[in-house]
């Protein structure tokens, strides 16, 4: 199993670096610029490639970019979705220089016009950046916690949105634990959590399924608001959370913990959190092998 974290990336790309070899991660995350949108700097390749040897050396895979919450896919607005497509552009590129294996892509809303018209906007801006750009970077379609008028609360919308595309073979799926909780699917209980992987690959398909993040709730079931909470210590709950690293549809996964932290000690405590949950056997299987 692939585990890490989204590192902060204040002090660059050798500091984020830093800190996830120090905490022991195997996968992580970053933002490629400020989240907020603006100018970018550019990445310099010597810097990009002392990162992505460090990567090597320290056995972190894969890497997600996340791309920046200013971008809106899905707008109805002639100038913003212009604007969110040409960043988005140019965050795929800054991506493929990371040779992050994936970009994580909240597809936006819809302010109003509907469903179908913004996911005919959001398929349009992921086929033009990766029509424009061959590479083995993978766009991820991000589940979203149900707010406003977003898409992405219903695996119908990120169904919808591949079924569009032309290249459709280069994008796949992240799901978020706390989004998910938030936008109703209950998946803090067993039957609830059967029900939602189902439902996933009824709709979506198990195989486009790349990458989760993995986050607790500071929110109640369906309050469809974005709130992450430390592993364990929200409304999913620790034993929750044991049965879905443990699931065998998820464990070949990587896992991202995007998890409230001012230092790396709060990523350290959540990461070895779940590392204690992979390791621990059910209860009725600890019980069969005590009695073999």
């Amino acid at each position: 199993m692939r585990l890490g974290v989204h590192v902060p990336i204040a002090g660059g790309l050798d500091a984020a670096l830093g800190w996830a070899e120090r905490i022991g991660c195997t996968a992580m995350q970053i933002f490629s610029r400020s989240p907020r949108g603006g100018p970018a700097a550019p990445l310099p390749d010597d810097r990009v490639a002392r990162f992505t040897a460090g990567r090597r050396a320290f056995d972190i895979a894969p890497l997600a970019v996340h791309g920046p919450y200013v971008i809106n896919l899905a707008s109805p607005e002639p100038a913003m979705w212009a604007y969110s497509a040409r960043l988005y552009r140019e965050e795929y590129a800054r991506a493929l220089q990371l040779q992050a294996a994936y970009l994580v892509t909240h597809v936006g809303s819809h302010k109003g016009a509907g469903e179908a018209a913004g996911i005919v906007r959001v398929a349009e801006a992921i086929d033009g950046a990766l029509q424009d750009q061959p590479g083995e970077t993978v766009i991820l379609l991000e589940n979203t916690a149900g707010s406003g008028q977003g898409l992405g609360e219903r695996f119908e919308h990120l169904a919808a949105i591949r079924e569009r595309l032309t290249e459709r073979a280069r994008v796949g799926v992240c799901l978020d634990t706390a989004h998910l909780f938030a936008a109703g699917f209950p998946i803090h209980t067993p039957e609830g959590l059967e029900e939602t992987i189902s439902a996933f690959d009824r709709l979506v398909g198990l195989a486009h399924l790349k990458l989760i993040h993995l986050n607790d709730s500071k929110v109640p079931l369906g309050a469809k608001v974005d709130r992450h909470w430390h592993i364990g210590q929200g409304r999913i709950g620790l034993e929750a959370f044991g049965r879905i690293v443990r699931h065998p549809a998820l464990r070949r996964l990587p896992w991202i913990l995007e998890t409230p932290k001012t230092t790396e000690r709060e990523d350290a405590r959540n990461l070895a959190t779940v590392r204690r949950l992979m390791e621990r056997a059910p209860a009725r299987r600890r019980a069969r092998a005590l009695a073999q």
